[in-house]
């Protein structure tokens, strides 16, 4: 468990760090657009990725399982 659970952080920082180094500007214009939005909104996005997260894990557990 502790193995997968460490794989995975791995792997964010994997995904985040491609996303510096390939496209810093964009990066920057996302974050400058991410401070307009409101709290409600931004936590409304962040519950919405987790969503996703647990949906794609679910699914990958299931169909590998």
């Amino acid at each position: 468990m502790i193995s997968g659970l460490l794989t995975a952080l791995g792997l964010v920082f994997v995904i985040e760090g491609l996303l510096y180094a390939l496209a810093p500007s964009r990066l920057r214009a996302m974050m400058q657009m991410m401070q307009q939005l409101s709290d409600d909104q931004l936590r409304i996005g962040g519950v919405a990725a987790m969503a996703a997260g647990v949906a794609i894990v679910w699914l990958v557990r299931a169909v590998l399982s």
